[in-house]
């Protein structure tokens, strides 16, 4: 696997596109007939239609929208979703109403956001809509603290099933589904997030399917053009503001008579975020040092860095729509994203309480300590060696989705062919520096600090001896000798990383449906579909050296740039170490079981056959809608991945990859019931039953392990981790109750409880393993203690467990308060607060760098709270939103040091956003508007802990973002 492979194999990876599916006869057969079915089909009498009603008032889906009186006469249609859309409202309301009609007339408890909505709150990333949703939470970026990632009812991002117009998607994590800001608000006309699923949908989730949906230009009245551009100022209230630009562009029209179609939208930012500065202290831990013949508490150690990030993108969707005849639509959709960020991270960090175990850092001395219970709060300590830190991660990430629907109507059957094939790459790099005194430099530093009282670590001051803006101090350097033993030194003067990550997705979708009139069954659907995914990660890291190579090696830092170290106001010197390597460093690539537990590759296969009734009937007096059906669902899934039992070193040559692959094939059956009562008087009761699933994240699927013998023990003992192919899927039964009260289209109250049994969950855990199928005559035991030469030790990786329940409640009101007074004409208020409960526990002595002494966690991504509230005004051409979410703590994700997503304890928190926007009516401007926007108005932080939420020990103030722009329509 040597470097030069590496990169070849990724370049073939970036510019193949494969396009190819291993369809059998059958499947290949029926896709065909449908396409040359459509030329000779004959019209059917049609029934009468109602317009389903859409929000385009957005750059993506519309500005203008014509009128009954304005829109020209359609021809007949057989598909219910193609009528021209009615829309006797703009503005605000228009998404809301829209959003109101989709949740009413949905057979499943759902969520719903239209485009207006998405275009008019004041948001930047579908996340942060989506988020105002009942139940629905947004994790924000540790780095750039954009929403990036949905939690619902309490459940992990990674059990939401994301689709894209209904289809499954690759991604460029190592989860299944992409990250939201790879979304750009602009082109998206519309979200549906169901709650209950049906039969029907594809790719659900064990917590929620969220269906993010472009616009269809069939759908609309006439030709559309809108553009859109905004300017921001980004990290307001903080060091330093940042600023960016955004434009969009949408383009929809209808030819020939409405028969052919096409919607396109562009769109593209550039924005450089404000100056963060941060502080982490080490997980707030502490140490006992002596003095004065006693131990006493003083801080473990600190990393405070100023950072700043980049963000670009460029997306594009395009829509073409074909119908020659009222029984016949071709639709294809296309989707491109593709970005560039960037994160600048300058500062500072040292071991005080003890050394970094490096091989140059002696233990210190304290001085001049004032002690209070036990606690040094304030002191010196000697032998200092403190590290500048110059660090830059960039990548660049890529996602492509197509896909071709045909829908035929033949007599009673409505039939459809669906293909997707969807590709999504991501290529990092990740360079970080140091700088400070050499390995060999006498005499060292000194550090001294105020206002500790064994709790408070972002409230200490800190200062040192030698001043680290000077370059003849801050030298680029291995200043701890983080690397080998003290008889195999190995010079690191820094590290590079660059994994690879590339997802391949391709489907094939079969579906039949007709009227029946068999008791309270209305209609039947059947259905199949094909999935076929391929996933794999790879890239080479190591060493960074000074040229040469030599132990003390060390080099002035380029430039002139100084700043400062996060929050402790320490002075430092800067660069941007990019392109460095040849001119200031050299490689030593690195390759040792941790490495190669990270080169792996995972082959799935999902086979789906699905057959549901609608139903329609009477009940108790109450009529009833809804549908009930089967999922029938074959899974094979293969885990490729290295075994490192012969690794003696860290070298290619030393530490032997060995390619090891492992598979498993299983079934799994889901049945669902969803029923919708008339309870009259516009009210509504839903109840939804179902087996639901979420399987893995790919990255736990990945075969082989890595593992070495721990010798920082009394008794050595082999230790190891890796994935496991062998993963089932998480597995519940879940049950819905909502009552719903709506008045007329306008708006509605809602009361809903959900209960989840799991079945099965996912932990990653250790356990004792026996390692002797890894192991070969070379592979190193232990030599000493109680294990010497023992093959049976500790290996730590996802396994499945069982048991435990999710339950909770959610409350919402969305009505315009014009229902309440007349005075109060043009205001509304929407507001939902969720509450979730979770009888299951993790033990966290699995999980990487969760920061408490607990023995057991709570399950990821579960907030108990989450509250929301927006207030509008529109009338006259103005619209003014004010709008706020609100959750409680939460075990959340974040990305370590070597680019493994690990859990964090994240405080909670409130956002409050603003927006103002006035639209002129009439005159030769008509149709233009501007607007102004606030984002994190309240300047919210972000805050890690341990397993008190007093001791903070990471804190971000991303500040305000503002927006300036305007949208015109025509």
């Amino acid at each position: 696997m040597n470097a030069t492979a590496t990169r070849a194999t990724q370049a073939r990876r970036r510019t193949a596109a494969t396009f190819a599916f291993p369809l059998n006869p059958f499947a290949a057969g029926c896709a065909v007939l449908l396409s040359v079915l459509a030329g000779n089909a004959y019209a059917q009498a049609s029934g009468s239609e109602e317009a389903t009603p859409v929000a385009p008032n957005t750059p993506v889906a519309a500005a203008t929208v014509q009128t009954p009186e304005e829109a020209p006469a359609a021809a007949p249609t057989a598909f219910p979703n193609s009528a021209v859309s009615k829309v006797t409202v703009t503005g605000i309301r228009t998404g809301i109403e829209a959003a109101i009609s989709i949740k009413r007339n949905s057979n499943s408890i759902v969520e719903a956001i239209s485009a207006e909505d998405i275009g008019k709150l004041p948001d930047t990333s579908v996340a942060e809509s989506i988020a105002r949703l009942p139940g629905v939470t947004a994790q924000r970026s540790r780095g750039s603290g954009r929403a990036s990632e949905i939690s619902v009812r309490g459940l992990s991002p990674s059990f939401n099933g994301t689709l894209l117009n209904g289809r499954e998607m690759a991604s460029t994590g190592n989860a299944r589904n992409p990250e939201f800001d790879l979304f750009p608000s602009e082109l998206m006309g519309g979200v549906v997030i169901y709650k209950t699923p049906d039969a029907s949908v594809i790719g659900q989730g064990l917590a929620a399917t969220i269906d993010l949906k472009t616009v269809q230009p069939l759908d609309f009245g006439k030709r559309v053009i809108a553009a859109n551009y905004k300017r921001s100022r980004l990290g307001v209230r903080t060091a330093e503001e940042g600023s960016g630009d955004r434009v969009s562009f949408s383009y929809i029209d209808q030819f020939a008579d409405r028969k052919f179609g096409i919607a396109l939208g562009i769109t593209s930012y550039d924005e450089t975020g404000g100056e963060q500065r941060k502080f982490d202290a080490w997980g707030g831990n502490t140490a006992a040092l002596p003095f004065n013949g006693q131990n006493v508490l003083v801080p473990l150690g600190f990393t405070a860095d100023t950072e700043s990030t980049s963000h670009k993108r460029d997306g594009a969707f395009m829509s073409l729509q074909f119908r020659p005849n009222r029984d016949f639509r071709s639709t294809l959709d296309l989707f491109y994203s593709a970005g560039e960020t960037g994160l600048k991270r300058s500062g500072f960090e040292g071991a005080v309480g003890s050394n970094t175990s490096g091989l140059y850092d002696p233990a210190g001395v304290l001085q001049n300590v004032v002690v209070q219970n036990g606690v040094a709060t304030s002191g010196t300590l000697t032998n200092y060696k403190g590290v500048v830190r110059n660090h830059v991660e960039t990548s660049e990430d890529d996602l492509k989705t197509v896909g071709w629907k045909n829908e035929l109507k033949l007599g009673d059957w409505s039939t459809s062919a669906d293909i997707t094939w969807s590709k999504a790459t991501k290529l990092s790099a990740r360079y970080e520096t140091t700088a400070g005194l050499p390995g060999n430099a006498n005499p060292l530093d000194t550090i001294s600090w105020t206002g500790f009282n064994g709790g408070n670590f972002t409230d200490v001051a800190w200062r040192t001896g030698l001043n680290y803006s000077d370059r003849a101090v801050a030298q680029l350097t291995d200043v701890n000798g983080w690397s080998g033993t003290a008889t195999n030194i190995l010079p690191q003067a820094g590290y590079l990383a660059q994994p690879y990550v590339e997802d391949t997705l391709k489907a094939i979708r079969l579906n039949a449906k007709r009227p029946v009139e068999w008791g309270p069954m209305s209609a039947v659907q059947f259905g199949y579909n094909f999935t076929d995914r391929e996933k794999a990660r790879s890239g080479e890291e190591g060493r960074l050296e000074i040229l040469g190579g030599a132990q003390f090696a060390a080099q002035t830092m380029p430039g002139t740039g100084t700043g400062v170290a996060g929050t402790t106001g320490l002075p430092i010197a800067t660069w941007n170490p990019s392109g460095s390597l040849g001119t200031v460093y050299q490689l030593a690539t690195k390759v040792n079981a941790d490495i190669l537990t990270k080169f792996w590759d995972v082959k799935e296969t999902v086979q789906t056959a699905y057959l549901m009734g609608d139903l329609n009937g009477e009940l108790f007096g109450f009529e009833y809608r809804g549908n009930v059906g089967t999922q029938f669902v074959h899974t094979k899934q293969t885990g490729g991945g290295y075994n490192s039992g012969n690794c003696t070193g860290e070298t290619a040559d030393a530490c032997p990859a060995v390619r090891v692959v492992d598979s498993v094939s299983y079934w799994d059956v889901l049945p669902s019931l969803n029923l919708s009562f008339d309870l009259k008087n516009d009210q509504v009761l839903r109840m939804g039953l179902a087996q639901v699933l979420s399987r893995p994240n790919l990255d736990d699927l990945r075969g082989g392990i890595g593992f070495g013998v721990n010798t920082g023990v009394t008794n050595p003992f082999i230790s190891g981790g890796g994935g496991n192919p062998g993963l089932k899927p998480f597995k519940a039964k879940a049950f819905d109750l909502s009552y719903e009260k709506y008045f007329a289209k306008k708006g509605y109250v809602s009361a809903a409880v959900f209960y989840k049994k799991l079945d099965t969950f996912i932990l990653r855990t250790p356990s004792e393993y026996d390692f002797a199928p890894w192991t070969t005559s070379t592979t190193p035991l232990p030599t000493t203690g109680d294990f010497a030469g023992s093959t049976v030790g500790v290996l730590n990786r996802p396994e499945n467990g069982n048991g435990g329940s999710i339950k909770g409640y959610e409350l919402a009101v969305n009505i315009p308060l014009n229902m309440v007074s007349d005075w109060l004409d043009g205001f509304g208020i929407m507001a939902n607060h969720s509450f979730t409960s979770s009888a299951i526990d993790i033990p966290a002595l699995g999980f990487g760098n969760v920061q408490t002494s607990a023995q057991s966690i709570p399950l990821p991504g579960l907030s108990r709270k989450v509250s929301n509230l927006r207030v509008y005004y529109e009338k006259y051409g103005f619209q003014i939103a004010a709008a706020a979410r609100k959750r409680s703590d939460f075990l959340g994700q974040s990305p370590d040091f070597s680019d493994t997503l690990q859990y964090t304890f994240v405080k909670g928190e409130t956002i409050v956003d603003f927006q103002l926007s006035y639209e002129i009516q009439s005159g030769f401007a008509k149709g233009l508007s501007v607007f102004a926007q606030a984002n994190n108005w309240n300047n919210a932080p972000y805050q890690e802990y341990t397993n008190s939420s007093d001791s903070i020990t990471r804190r971000v103030d991303y500040g305000r973002t503002y927006q300036f722009g305007a949208n015109y329509k025509f």
